[in-house]
């Protein structure tokens, strides 16, 4: 008895070569419909407008932020390093450094009104503009 080897699978092995696809046995992939259009504009992970979209939003957060921090530090600067102007009384007896600490609640209710106004002026512009754009390319897609 002689033994013969079994064919070859049907399907390429585990970490093969592409020159198996060249075997005449091998089942053809399926070529790509050419009623098909290409698509118009980049994938959405490498449009321009995200790039935009993210450094709109970087500096609106860091306004935000260096509002609230900024008077914060300045705050705590002012009590280690100027003690005498921060226990200095300004009228009846109300310390310099009281009056400063009340304000810090203003400069936050600032803080805010900052981050809102420059998300209404120049984030959620772009955010709209992606979403609609996402919205084309969908409908674009699903009427293919």
């Amino acid at each position: 008895m002689s033994y013969d080897p079994p064919p070859y699978p049907p399907y390429p092995p585990p970490d093969s070569s592409p020159s198996y696809d060249t075997y005449p046995w091998v089942p053809q992939r399926e070529p790509e419909p050419a009623g098909r259009p290409h698509r118009r504009h980049a994938s959405l992970g490498h449009h321009s407008d995200l790039r935009v979209l993210r450094s709109a939003y970087r500096w609106q957060r860091r306004v935000a932020t260096l509002t609230a921090l900024g008077y914060f530090v300045l705050f705590l600067l002012l009590s280690a390093l100027a003690p005498s102007f921060m226990t200095a009384t300004v009228t009846d007896g109300l310390p310099t450094g009281l009056i400063l600490a009340l304000v810090q609640v203003p400069v936050t209710w600032l803080a805010i009104a900052l981050y809102e106004r420059t998300a209404r002026r120049r984030v959620d512009p772009i955010a709209d503009r992606i979403r609609k754009q996402t919205a084309l390319d969908t409908k674009r897609e699903g009427a293919l």
